[in-house]
Protein backbone atom coordinates (compact mmCIF):
# COMPACT_ATOMS: atom_id res chain seq x y z
CA UNK A 1 0.00 0.00 0.00
CA UNK A 2 2.86 2.48 0.87
CA UNK A 3 4.65 1.43 -2.55
CA UNK A 4 1.65 2.32 -4.33
CA UNK A 5 0.89 5.84 -2.70
CA UNK A 6 4.29 6.67 -3.64
CA UNK A 7 4.04 5.68 -7.06
CA UNK A 8 0.66 8.17 -6.96
CA UNK A 9 2.38 10.74 -5.53
CA UNK A 10 5.76 10.78 -7.55
CA UNK A 11 3.01 10.98 -10.56
CA UNK A 12 1.09 13.61 -9.72
CA UNK A 13 4.15 15.47 -8.58
CA UNK A 14 5.65 14.45 -12.58
CA UNK A 15 1.66 16.16 -13.73
CA UNK A 16 2.45 19.10 -11.48
CA UNK A 17 5.49 19.52 -13.19
CA UNK A 18 4.09 19.66 -16.86
CA UNK A 19 1.09 21.67 -16.42
CA UNK A 20 1.58 25.23 -17.74
CA UNK A 21 -0.59 28.48 -18.33
CA UNK A 22 -2.54 28.32 -21.25
CA UNK A 23 -0.82 30.25 -24.13
CA UNK A 24 -2.36 32.94 -24.21
CA UNK A 25 -3.62 33.08 -20.40
CA UNK A 26 -2.07 35.86 -19.52
CA UNK A 27 -3.77 38.07 -21.97
CA UNK A 28 -6.81 36.64 -21.64
CA UNK A 29 -6.39 37.39 -17.38
CA UNK A 30 -5.43 41.01 -18.20
CA UNK A 31 -8.53 41.59 -20.70
CA UNK A 32 -10.72 39.88 -18.11
CA UNK A 33 -9.58 42.26 -15.41
CA UNK A 34 -9.92 45.08 -17.61
CA UNK A 35 -13.64 44.59 -18.13
CA UNK A 36 -14.43 44.13 -15.17
CA UNK A 37 -12.59 47.60 -14.17
CA UNK A 38 -14.76 49.01 -17.52
CA UNK A 39 -18.27 47.39 -15.89
CA UNK A 40 -17.59 49.17 -12.46
CA UNK A 41 -16.52 52.01 -13.67
CA UNK A 42 -19.34 51.77 -15.81
CA UNK A 43 -21.75 50.67 -12.88
CA UNK A 44 -20.20 53.70 -11.40
CA UNK A 45 -20.98 56.18 -13.71
CA UNK A 46 -24.35 54.81 -14.38
CA UNK A 47 -25.02 55.76 -10.26
CA UNK A 48 -23.95 58.92 -11.14
CA UNK A 49 -26.24 59.69 -13.88
CA UNK A 50 -29.20 58.28 -11.82
CA UNK A 51 -28.19 60.83 -8.66
CA UNK A 52 -27.93 63.43 -11.30
CA UNK A 53 -31.49 63.20 -12.18
CA UNK A 54 -32.66 61.99 -8.78
CA UNK A 55 -31.31 65.78 -7.70
CA UNK A 56 -32.72 67.50 -10.27
CA UNK A 57 -35.76 66.02 -9.73
CA UNK A 58 -35.70 66.66 -5.86
CA UNK A 59 -34.93 70.31 -7.05
CA UNK A 60 -37.73 70.55 -9.81
CA UNK A 61 -40.39 69.19 -7.28
CA UNK A 62 -39.28 71.72 -4.05
CA UNK A 63 -39.60 74.55 -6.61
CA UNK A 64 -42.93 73.33 -8.06
CA UNK A 65 -43.82 72.90 -4.03
CA UNK A 66 -42.30 76.48 -2.93
CA UNK A 67 -44.32 78.03 -6.11
CA UNK A 68 -47.39 76.48 -5.49
CA UNK A 69 -47.66 77.50 -2.23
CA UNK A 70 -46.48 81.01 -2.74
CA UNK A 71 -49.59 81.16 -5.54
CA UNK A 72 -52.39 79.56 -3.54
CA UNK A 73 -51.66 81.68 -0.56
CA UNK A 74 -52.01 85.32 -2.40
CA UNK A 75 -54.43 84.08 -5.19
CA UNK A 76 -56.82 83.08 -2.09
CA UNK A 77 -56.12 86.25 -0.12
CA UNK A 78 -57.64 87.71 -3.60
CA UNK A 79 -60.40 85.24 -3.88
CA UNK A 80 -61.53 86.52 -0.45
CA UNK A 81 -61.36 89.85 -1.23
CA UNK A 82 -63.93 89.29 -4.40
CA UNK A 83 -66.22 87.35 -2.04
CA UNK A 84 -65.79 90.67 0.23
CA UNK A 85 -67.23 92.76 -2.70
CA UNK A 86 -69.79 90.42 -3.93
CA UNK A 87 -71.16 89.91 -0.18
CA UNK A 88 -71.33 93.84 0.68
CA UNK A 89 -73.06 94.61 -3.00
CA UNK A 90 -76.08 92.54 -1.30
CA UNK A 91 -76.28 95.73 2.03
CA UNK A 92 -78.26 97.76 1.47
CA UNK A 93 -77.69 101.38 1.02
CA UNK A 94 -73.64 100.74 -0.15
CA UNK A 95 -74.94 101.65 -3.85
CA UNK A 96 -76.21 104.83 -2.58
CA UNK A 97 -72.59 106.56 -1.68
CA UNK A 98 -69.60 106.57 -3.19
CA UNK A 99 -67.60 107.03 -0.74
CA UNK A 100 -69.31 104.68 1.57
CA UNK A 101 -69.42 102.31 -1.78
CA UNK A 102 -64.95 101.92 -1.43
CA UNK A 103 -65.09 102.49 1.75
CA UNK A 104 -66.96 98.79 2.78
CA UNK A 105 -66.45 97.22 -0.56
CA UNK A 106 -62.99 97.19 -1.16
CA UNK A 107 -60.66 96.50 2.23
CA UNK A 108 -57.10 96.99 0.63
CA UNK A 109 -56.46 93.59 0.98
CA UNK A 110 -56.24 93.22 -3.08
CA UNK A 111 -53.63 95.94 -3.09
CA UNK A 112 -50.01 95.41 -4.04
CA UNK A 113 -47.68 96.49 -6.66
CA UNK A 114 -48.74 94.20 -9.15
CA UNK A 115 -52.44 94.18 -8.33
CA UNK A 116 -54.70 96.48 -10.55
CA UNK A 117 -58.19 97.63 -10.02
CA UNK A 118 -60.94 95.64 -8.57
CA UNK A 119 -64.01 95.90 -10.91
CA UNK A 120 -67.92 95.28 -11.02
CA UNK A 121 -69.69 94.74 -14.16
CA UNK A 122 -72.95 94.50 -14.81
CA UNK A 123 -74.83 92.11 -16.79
CA UNK A 124 -74.03 94.38 -19.91
CA UNK A 125 -70.46 94.69 -19.37
CA UNK A 126 -70.67 97.83 -17.96
CA UNK A 127 -68.03 99.14 -14.92
CA UNK A 128 -69.97 100.83 -12.89
CA UNK A 129 -67.79 100.39 -9.35
CA UNK A 130 -63.70 100.62 -9.58
CA UNK A 131 -61.96 100.71 -6.77
CA UNK A 132 -59.38 103.25 -7.73
CA UNK A 133 -61.80 105.65 -8.52
CA UNK A 134 -65.19 107.11 -7.48
CA UNK A 135 -66.11 107.61 -11.01
CA UNK A 136 -65.84 104.52 -12.72
CA UNK A 137 -63.86 104.56 -15.77
CA UNK A 138 -65.45 104.01 -19.02
CA UNK A 139 -65.56 101.00 -21.25
CA UNK A 140 -67.53 97.84 -21.42
CA UNK A 141 -65.81 94.36 -21.07
CA UNK A 142 -68.90 91.99 -22.53
CA UNK A 143 -66.23 90.46 -24.96
CA UNK A 144 -63.38 89.64 -22.43
CA UNK A 145 -64.04 85.76 -22.19
CA UNK A 146 -63.67 85.98 -18.68
CA UNK A 147 -66.84 87.60 -18.46
CA UNK A 148 -69.04 85.47 -21.10
CA UNK A 149 -67.45 82.50 -19.16
CA UNK A 150 -69.28 83.46 -16.11
CA UNK A 151 -72.58 84.44 -17.84
CA UNK A 152 -72.48 80.77 -19.31
CA UNK A 153 -71.71 78.90 -16.09
CA UNK A 154 -73.46 79.64 -13.01
CA UNK A 155 -71.27 77.05 -10.92
CA UNK A 156 -67.85 78.41 -12.04
CA UNK A 157 -67.17 79.57 -8.95
CA UNK A 158 -63.55 81.99 -9.24
CA UNK A 159 -61.79 82.13 -12.22
CA UNK A 160 -58.22 82.71 -13.61
CA UNK A 161 -58.38 83.96 -17.37
CA UNK A 162 -55.71 84.22 -20.03
CA UNK A 163 -53.59 86.78 -20.30
CA UNK A 164 -54.58 89.62 -22.27
CA UNK A 165 -53.88 93.61 -22.65
CA UNK A 166 -55.72 95.78 -20.24
CA UNK A 167 -57.94 98.51 -21.40
CA UNK A 168 -57.67 99.99 -18.33
CA UNK A 169 -54.18 100.21 -17.73
CA UNK A 170 -53.40 100.84 -21.17
CA UNK A 171 -49.64 98.85 -22.02
CA UNK A 172 -50.14 96.24 -18.97
CA UNK A 173 -50.48 92.40 -19.71
CA UNK A 174 -52.41 91.11 -17.13
CA UNK A 175 -54.94 88.34 -16.02
CA UNK A 176 -58.08 88.45 -14.20
CA UNK A 177 -59.53 86.97 -11.27
CA UNK A 178 -63.25 86.98 -11.53
CA UNK A 179 -66.32 85.72 -9.62
CA UNK A 180 -69.98 85.89 -10.64
CA UNK A 181 -72.45 88.05 -9.22
CA UNK A 182 -76.34 87.00 -9.26
CA UNK A 183 -79.74 88.18 -8.68
CA UNK A 184 -81.75 86.55 -5.91
CA UNK A 185 -83.60 84.57 -8.37
CA UNK A 186 -80.34 83.17 -9.81
CA UNK A 187 -80.06 85.11 -12.75
CA UNK A 188 -76.81 86.69 -14.07
CA UNK A 189 -76.16 90.01 -12.66
CA UNK A 190 -72.16 90.75 -13.48
CA UNK A 191 -68.81 89.97 -12.15
CA UNK A 192 -66.31 91.27 -9.71
CA UNK A 193 -63.07 90.98 -11.33
CA UNK A 194 -59.70 92.07 -9.97
CA UNK A 195 -56.53 92.64 -12.69
CA UNK A 196 -53.19 91.02 -11.73
CA UNK A 197 -49.85 92.34 -14.02
CA UNK A 198 -48.17 89.00 -15.18
CA UNK A 199 -44.93 90.48 -13.76
CA UNK A 200 -46.09 89.06 -10.75
CA UNK A 201 -45.34 86.06 -11.86
CA UNK A 202 -41.90 87.48 -13.64
CA UNK A 203 -40.71 88.69 -9.92
CA UNK A 204 -41.73 85.64 -8.23
CA UNK A 205 -39.77 83.73 -10.58
CA UNK A 206 -36.61 85.88 -10.68
CA UNK A 207 -35.40 84.15 -8.24
CA UNK A 208 -35.51 80.73 -9.34
CA UNK A 209 -32.54 78.59 -10.18
CA UNK A 210 -33.66 76.04 -12.68
CA UNK A 211 -30.30 75.53 -15.33
CA UNK A 212 -29.35 77.61 -18.59
CA UNK A 213 -32.16 75.98 -20.12
CA UNK A 214 -34.89 75.37 -18.03
CA UNK A 215 -38.08 76.87 -17.68
CA UNK A 216 -41.08 77.71 -15.05
CA UNK A 217 -44.43 77.99 -16.34
CA UNK A 218 -48.33 78.60 -14.93
CA UNK A 219 -51.14 77.02 -17.40
CA UNK A 220 -54.45 76.82 -17.28
CA UNK A 221 -56.56 73.68 -17.07
CA UNK A 222 -57.76 74.20 -21.03
CA UNK A 223 -54.23 73.71 -21.79
CA UNK A 224 -53.48 77.87 -22.15
CA UNK A 225 -49.85 79.37 -21.22
CA UNK A 226 -50.75 82.14 -18.50
CA UNK A 227 -46.86 82.87 -18.21
CA UNK A 228 -43.29 81.32 -18.39
CA UNK A 229 -39.93 82.03 -17.51
CA UNK A 230 -38.15 82.54 -20.20
CA UNK A 231 -40.20 83.50 -22.80
CA UNK A 232 -38.04 83.37 -25.41
CA UNK A 233 -40.11 82.59 -28.26
CA UNK A 234 -43.35 85.09 -26.63
CA UNK A 235 -45.08 81.70 -26.02
CA UNK A 236 -47.16 83.37 -22.98
CA UNK A 237 -51.04 82.57 -24.30
CA UNK A 238 -50.11 79.84 -26.51
CA UNK A 239 -52.28 76.42 -26.40
CA UNK A 240 -50.69 73.24 -25.83
CA UNK A 241 -54.10 71.29 -24.94
CA UNK A 242 -54.02 68.92 -27.68
CA UNK A 243 -50.82 67.76 -27.25
CA UNK A 244 -50.01 64.49 -25.47
CA UNK A 245 -47.81 66.14 -22.80
CA UNK A 246 -50.88 68.17 -21.92
CA UNK A 247 -52.81 64.88 -21.21
CA UNK A 248 -50.33 63.92 -18.69
CA UNK A 249 -50.38 66.74 -17.15
CA UNK A 250 -54.06 66.38 -16.83
CA UNK A 251 -54.06 62.95 -15.56
CA UNK A 252 -52.53 63.51 -12.09
CA UNK A 253 -52.77 66.60 -9.69
CA UNK A 254 -49.05 66.24 -9.18
CA UNK A 255 -46.18 64.09 -10.51
CA UNK A 256 -42.74 64.15 -12.90
CA UNK A 257 -41.53 62.82 -16.01
CA UNK A 258 -39.18 63.47 -18.72
CA UNK A 259 -40.51 64.77 -22.18
CA UNK A 260 -39.92 67.07 -24.90
CA UNK A 261 -41.22 70.37 -24.89
CA UNK A 262 -44.13 71.08 -27.21
CA UNK A 263 -42.91 74.35 -27.49
CA UNK A 264 -39.27 74.12 -28.45
CA UNK A 265 -38.88 70.30 -28.44
CA UNK A 266 -36.00 70.47 -25.77
CA UNK A 267 -35.80 67.40 -23.49
CA UNK A 268 -36.24 68.21 -19.91
CA UNK A 269 -37.25 67.14 -16.79
CA UNK A 270 -40.80 67.78 -15.53
CA UNK A 271 -42.08 68.39 -11.99
CA UNK A 272 -45.95 69.88 -11.91
CA UNK A 273 -48.48 70.39 -9.01
CA UNK A 274 -52.29 71.46 -9.43
CA UNK A 275 -53.18 74.47 -7.39
CA UNK A 276 -55.90 73.64 -5.09
CA UNK A 277 -59.42 75.53 -5.71
CA UNK A 278 -57.46 77.07 -8.89
CA UNK A 279 -57.38 76.39 -12.64
CA UNK A 280 -53.92 76.83 -12.64
CA UNK A 281 -50.36 74.30 -12.78
CA UNK A 282 -47.27 75.01 -12.00
CA UNK A 283 -44.92 73.49 -13.91
CA UNK A 284 -40.91 73.59 -13.50
CA UNK A 285 -38.69 71.84 -16.08
CA UNK A 286 -34.89 71.70 -16.06
CA UNK A 287 -33.69 70.58 -19.28
CA UNK A 288 -31.78 66.95 -19.15
CA UNK A 289 -28.26 68.89 -20.75
CA UNK A 290 -28.31 71.46 -17.92
CA UNK A 291 -28.70 67.74 -15.34
CA UNK A 292 -25.62 65.73 -17.37
CA UNK A 293 -23.37 68.51 -18.08
CA UNK A 294 -21.74 68.13 -14.89
CA UNK A 295 -21.72 64.25 -15.40
CA UNK A 296 -20.85 64.16 -19.24
CA UNK A 297 -17.23 65.91 -18.21
CA UNK A 298 -16.72 63.68 -15.05
CA UNK A 299 -17.68 60.52 -17.12
CA UNK A 300 -15.48 61.39 -20.49
CA UNK A 301 -12.64 62.54 -17.87
CA UNK A 302 -13.03 59.08 -15.91
CA UNK A 303 -13.56 57.17 -19.37
CA UNK A 304 -10.56 58.38 -21.20
CA UNK A 305 -8.73 57.51 -17.97
CA UNK A 306 -10.15 54.32 -17.32
CA UNK A 307 -9.58 53.58 -21.36
CA UNK A 308 -6.10 54.45 -21.20
CA UNK A 309 -5.37 52.67 -18.70
CA UNK A 310 -6.94 49.54 -19.70
CA UNK A 311 -5.14 49.75 -23.37
CA UNK A 312 -2.09 50.01 -21.12
CA UNK A 313 -3.02 46.79 -19.13
CA UNK A 314 -3.59 44.71 -22.24
CA UNK A 315 -0.38 46.24 -23.99
CA UNK A 316 1.09 44.92 -20.54
CA UNK A 317 -0.71 41.36 -20.61
CA UNK A 318 0.47 41.17 -23.99
CA UNK A 319 3.97 41.41 -23.38
CA UNK A 320 3.80 39.22 -20.16
CA UNK A 321 2.21 36.87 -22.17
CA UNK A 322 4.80 36.87 -25.02
CA UNK A 323 7.53 36.72 -21.99
CA UNK A 324 5.73 33.52 -20.61
CA UNK A 325 5.37 31.61 -24.02
CA UNK A 326 8.93 31.93 -24.87
CA UNK A 327 9.90 31.51 -21.33
CA UNK A 328 7.67 28.48 -21.14
CA UNK A 329 9.23 27.32 -24.97
CA UNK A 330 12.83 27.60 -22.93
CA UNK A 331 11.49 25.39 -20.01
CA UNK A 332 9.67 22.72 -22.43
CA UNK A 333 13.01 22.49 -24.31
CA UNK A 334 14.80 22.50 -20.90
CA UNK A 335 12.73 19.89 -19.44
CA UNK A 336 13.36 17.78 -22.93
CA UNK A 337 16.96 17.39 -22.97
CA UNK A 338 16.43 16.54 -19.09
CA UNK A 339 14.87 13.96 -19.71
CA UNK A 340 16.77 12.94 -23.05
CA UNK A 341 20.17 11.43 -23.22
CA UNK A 342 22.78 13.43 -25.14
CA UNK A 343 24.43 10.58 -26.92
CA UNK A 344 21.15 8.56 -28.37
CA UNK A 345 18.58 11.15 -28.72
CA UNK A 346 16.43 8.41 -26.44
CA UNK A 347 14.62 9.43 -22.81
CA UNK A 348 17.43 9.01 -20.19
CA UNK A 349 16.93 6.94 -17.10
CA UNK A 350 14.69 9.76 -15.28
CA UNK A 351 12.00 10.01 -18.15
CA UNK A 352 11.82 6.23 -18.27
CA UNK A 353 11.04 5.15 -14.67
CA UNK A 354 8.90 8.24 -14.69
CA UNK A 355 7.40 6.43 -18.35
CA UNK A 356 7.23 3.29 -16.34
CA UNK A 357 5.30 3.92 -13.40
CA UNK A 358 2.82 5.80 -15.46
CA UNK A 359 1.99 2.88 -17.43
CA UNK A 360 2.24 0.61 -14.38
CA UNK A 361 -0.61 2.65 -12.83
CA UNK A 362 -2.72 2.70 -15.81
CA UNK A 363 -2.39 -1.44 -16.43
CA UNK A 364 -3.39 -1.23 -12.66
CA UNK A 365 -6.45 0.84 -13.20
CA UNK A 366 -7.58 -1.31 -16.22
CA UNK A 367 -5.89 -4.23 -15.21
CA UNK A 368 -4.01 -5.18 -18.39
CA UNK A 369 -0.31 -6.73 -18.54
CA UNK A 370 2.67 -4.64 -19.31
CA UNK A 371 5.97 -5.91 -20.76
CA UNK A 372 9.05 -5.02 -20.11
CA UNK A 373 12.81 -5.56 -22.07
CA UNK A 374 16.39 -5.10 -20.63
CA UNK A 375 18.42 -5.26 -23.80
CA UNK A 376 21.84 -4.92 -22.88
CA UNK A 377 25.20 -4.70 -25.80
CA UNK A 378 27.06 -8.29 -25.42
CA UNK A 379 30.77 -7.61 -24.77
CA UNK A 380 30.44 -4.10 -25.17
CA UNK A 381 33.73 -2.50 -22.85
CA UNK A 382 35.63 -5.06 -24.91
CA UNK A 383 34.23 -3.51 -27.79
CA UNK A 384 35.65 0.31 -26.34
CA UNK A 385 38.72 -1.21 -25.19
CA UNK A 386 39.17 -2.51 -28.99
CA UNK A 387 37.95 0.11 -30.92
CA UNK A 388 37.63 3.47 -28.66
CA UNK A 389 34.79 5.05 -27.00
CA UNK A 390 34.34 7.67 -30.15
CA UNK A 391 33.38 3.99 -32.17
CA UNK A 392 31.34 2.91 -29.51
CA UNK A 393 29.53 5.96 -29.27
CA UNK A 394 28.71 5.13 -32.71
CA UNK A 395 27.74 1.72 -32.13
CA UNK A 396 25.62 3.06 -29.11
CA UNK A 397 23.59 5.14 -31.43
CA UNK A 398 23.26 2.34 -34.53
CA UNK A 399 21.93 0.39 -31.46
CA UNK A 400 19.05 3.00 -30.31
CA UNK A 401 18.53 3.62 -33.84
CA UNK A 402 17.48 0.08 -34.61
CA UNK A 403 15.84 -0.81 -31.15
CA UNK A 404 13.36 2.59 -32.08
CA UNK A 405 12.76 1.46 -35.50
CA UNK A 406 11.56 -2.06 -34.62
CA UNK A 407 9.23 -0.62 -31.66
CA UNK A 408 6.34 1.07 -33.73
CA UNK A 409 3.50 1.16 -31.61
CA UNK A 410 2.75 4.69 -30.78
CA UNK A 411 2.15 3.78 -26.86
CA UNK A 412 5.58 1.47 -26.75
CA UNK A 413 8.46 3.37 -25.34
CA UNK A 414 12.46 2.91 -25.21
CA UNK A 415 15.38 4.56 -23.21
CA UNK A 416 18.73 4.09 -22.63
CA UNK A 417 18.81 3.00 -18.83
CA UNK A 418 22.76 3.55 -18.45
CA UNK A 419 26.36 2.60 -20.08
CA UNK A 420 25.21 -0.07 -22.91
CA UNK A 421 21.79 -1.21 -21.53
CA UNK A 422 18.43 -0.01 -23.13
CA UNK A 423 14.89 -0.43 -21.39
CA UNK A 424 11.31 -0.91 -23.49
CA UNK A 425 8.05 -1.07 -21.89
CA UNK A 426 5.86 -2.40 -23.88
CA UNK A 427 1.89 -1.68 -22.46
CA UNK A 428 -0.83 -4.23 -23.27
CA UNK A 429 1.50 -6.43 -24.30
CA UNK A 430 1.65 -10.18 -23.33
CA UNK A 431 4.41 -12.51 -22.99
CA UNK A 432 4.17 -13.87 -26.64
CA UNK A 433 4.18 -10.46 -28.15
CA UNK A 434 6.86 -9.50 -25.68
CA UNK A 435 9.30 -12.02 -26.65
CA UNK A 436 8.14 -11.73 -30.88
CA UNK A 437 9.41 -8.00 -29.66
CA UNK A 438 12.20 -8.86 -28.44
CA UNK A 439 13.30 -11.09 -31.44
CA UNK A 440 12.79 -8.78 -34.08
CA UNK A 441 15.16 -6.37 -31.75
CA UNK A 442 17.52 -8.93 -31.44
CA UNK A 443 17.95 -9.75 -35.05
CA UNK A 444 18.11 -6.12 -36.61
CA UNK A 445 20.69 -5.40 -34.08
CA UNK A 446 22.87 -8.42 -35.34
CA UNK A 447 21.66 -7.56 -38.90
CA UNK A 448 23.40 -4.40 -39.00
CA UNK A 449 26.81 -5.79 -38.87
CA UNK A 450 28.97 -3.72 -37.07
CA UNK A 451 32.47 -5.46 -36.33
CA UNK A 452 33.27 -6.51 -33.09
CA UNK A 453 36.48 -8.86 -33.18
CA UNK A 454 35.88 -8.92 -28.86
CA UNK A 455 32.81 -11.31 -29.30
CA UNK A 456 31.64 -14.53 -30.06
CA UNK A 457 30.09 -13.43 -32.90
CA UNK A 458 32.37 -11.06 -34.71
CA UNK A 459 29.72 -8.19 -34.61
CA UNK A 460 27.69 -6.51 -32.12
CA UNK A 461 24.96 -8.37 -30.83
CA UNK A 462 22.68 -7.96 -27.87
CA UNK A 463 20.87 -10.02 -24.74
CA UNK A 464 17.55 -9.56 -23.70
CA UNK A 465 15.68 -9.88 -20.73
CA UNK A 466 11.65 -10.26 -21.26
CA UNK A 467 8.74 -9.94 -18.30
CA UNK A 468 5.40 -9.67 -18.39
CA UNK A 469 3.17 -9.17 -15.15
CA UNK A 470 -0.13 -8.30 -14.70
CA UNK A 471 -0.44 -5.40 -12.53
CA UNK A 472 -2.93 -6.83 -10.38
CA UNK A 473 -0.77 -9.28 -9.01
CA UNK A 474 2.24 -7.40 -8.23
CA UNK A 475 2.37 -4.92 -5.33
CA UNK A 476 5.35 -2.57 -7.08
CA UNK A 477 6.77 -1.96 -10.46
CA UNK A 478 9.92 -3.07 -8.57
CA UNK A 479 9.33 -6.43 -8.96
CA UNK A 480 8.61 -6.10 -12.58
CA UNK A 481 12.38 -4.55 -12.95
CA UNK A 482 14.09 -6.99 -11.20
CA UNK A 483 12.08 -9.75 -12.84
CA UNK A 484 13.60 -8.13 -16.02
CA UNK A 485 16.78 -7.86 -15.32
CA UNK A 486 17.11 -11.44 -13.53
CA UNK A 487 16.08 -12.74 -17.73
CA UNK A 488 18.79 -10.56 -18.87
CA UNK A 489 21.50 -12.09 -16.32
CA UNK A 490 19.65 -15.75 -17.61
CA UNK A 491 19.69 -14.66 -21.47
CA UNK A 492 23.71 -14.33 -21.12
CA UNK A 493 24.78 -16.97 -19.29
CA UNK A 494 22.72 -19.08 -21.75
CA UNK A 495 25.51 -17.65 -24.39
CA UNK A 496 24.24 -14.24 -24.91
CA UNK A 497 22.77 -13.24 -28.13
CA UNK A 498 19.33 -14.25 -27.35
CA UNK A 499 15.81 -13.60 -25.68
CA UNK A 500 15.60 -15.06 -22.51
CA UNK A 501 11.71 -14.50 -20.42
CA UNK A 502 10.92 -14.73 -16.71
CA UNK A 503 7.41 -14.52 -15.51
CA UNK A 504 6.24 -12.50 -12.37
CA UNK A 505 3.49 -12.39 -10.65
Amino acid sequence: MIHKRKARFRVLIARARRWRMPRDGVIYAGCGVVLAMLALCGYALYQSREDAIARALDSTRDVATITERDIARNFELYALSLQAVADGLRRPGVLDSPRLRREILFDRAATGQYVGAMVVIDALGNVVIDSDSDVPRGGNLSDRPYFRIHREAPDLGLDVSAPYNSRLRPGSRSIALSRRLSRPDGSFAGIVALGIDQEYFTSLFADLRIGQHGSVSIVRTDGTIIVRRPDDRHVTGSDISKTAFFQHLLAKDEGSLIASSPLDGAERLYSFRRIPQLPLIVLVAEATDDIYAGWWGRALTIGSLMLIFGIGVIVLAAWLGAELRRRQRVEHELERLAGTDGLTGLPNRRALCETLEREWLRARRTGSVLSLLFVDIDHFKAYNDTYGHQAGDVALTAVARCIRRVIQRPGDCVGRYGGEEFVVVLPDTDAAGAGVVGENIRVAIGELGIAHQGGEFGRVTVSIGATTSRSDRVTDVSVVVRAADEALYTAKARGRNRVAQMGVG
